[in-house]
């Protein structure tokens, strides 16, 4: 099984980061065989996307093709801005096709300074998945106090309850979109799938 891990804050020193770290070593240690890629738009945003270019230049965007493509299943991190999530993820899922992720599965993970956090979750459900066929999963975990959480090993005896609590849901959605990467490989082998016929989504 393969992950693509997306960390979409945009800042230098980014507590999204952090917490996809801890993904991926989730991932490595609790799922034998897996592999991960991390990219991060930490310092390292894309150009915006826009129709007349056709997105980033291939010499950026082919490596990062190649790992979504041989990704079984995605994890897009944001953090809350203004309620929303941040451009970078959003530009960054206008570059991906349905070559590249479509008919995978997608696990939402925002972070939020406080109690934050839902509204990139709703933003991302409703959009940015017509064309490219990113399948959500129904999961979606919310990292609240960031700063305060994730900083510590599991097995820490001081871990407080909300950030033990937070670990427990994260390792739980991972586990059911490992399972959905398993599912889903089924139906892109199918052979219904027609992206050719049926380009954009409705």
């Amino acid at each position: 099984m393969r992950f693509f891990i997306l960390s979409g804050s945009h800042r230098q020193e980014a507590q999204t980061l952090k917490v996809a770290q801890y993904v991926q070593s989730v991932l490595m240690r609790e799922h034998p065989g897996a592999e991960t890629h991390l990219f991060s738009l930490s310092g390292n945003p894309l150009p915006l996307w826009d129709e007349a270019s056709g997105g980033a230049p291939d010499a950026l965007w082919d490596p990062i093709s190649a790992e979504l493509q041989a990704a079984d299943a995605l994890v897009i991190l944001t953090p809350e801005w203004g309620g929303m999530a941040t451009p970078g993820v959003k530009n960054f899922l206008l570059n991906c096709t349905a070559t590249e992720i479509g008919h995978k599965p997608g696990l939402i993970i925002t972070v939020s300074a406080s109690r934050g956090g839902s509204y990139p979750v709703a933003e991302l459900r409703m959009g940015g998945t017509k064309n490219n066929r990113l399948c959500w999963i129904p999961e979606h975990v919310i990292i609240h106090h960031a700063e305060q959480n994730l900083n510590s090993p599991d097995n820490s005896p001081d871990l407080g309850k909300e950030d033990a609590m937070q670990r427990q849901r994260l390792r739980y959605a991972l586990k059911v979109l490992a399972e959905y990467g398993q599912a889903l490989k089924q139906v892109r082998a199918s052979g219904v799938i027609d992206h050719k016929t049926f380009r954009s989504g409705m």
